[in-house]
């Protein structure tokens, strides 16, 4: 794209306003949605809810958006309030007032992930039905520390 840095993804081309109102209408392309796109989402709620009402919002979001793209069994509640919960606990050290730089200052929420949740769970959340199904605290290190 035109004026866009190669390594951005076409998220980026909405506005944080167009970005959950697309996901909550069921807007966005399913193919289109990443890892990425779920991490700016939390911190799009984060930044807007609070981290109680982002929690239940997230979950409410994508349990809609994943029925409409047809991908109900990929869904998972542990992965999903981890990862709210791992977005908050950076969101709160942060200097950064918008996503991109935001992504940028903590790059191991995009591209170390897994690597982050395994310090914090000493189990497979991925493959766990438990996990799925509803949300299951970390058994290694909490999220607050």
């Amino acid at each position: 794209m035109r004026g866009q840095h190669p390594e951005m993804e076409k998220h980026f081309t909405l506005t944080d306003d167009e970005l959950e109102r697309q996901i909550g209408r069921c807007e966005f392309t399913p193919a289109d949605f990443t890892h990425e796109v779920h991490v700016r989402l939390a911190w799009i709620l984060i930044e807007r809810y609070g981290i109680e009402t982002a929690e239940k919002r997230i979950q409410e979001l994508l349990l809609c958006f994943v029925d409409f793209a047809g991908a109900k069994d990929k869904y998972n509640t542990t992965l999903t309030v981890a990862a709210i919960r791992a977005v908050y606990h950076f969101w709160q050290k942060s200097n950064s007032n918008n996503f991109h730089d935001f992504i940028r200052e903590f790059p191991r929420l995009k591209f170390n992930f897994k690597e982050l949740l395994n310090t914090h769970y000493g189990f497979d959340i991925y493959a766990s039905d438990q996990a799925r199904l509803s949300f299951m605290e970390p058994d290694l290190l909490p999220f607050d520390e």
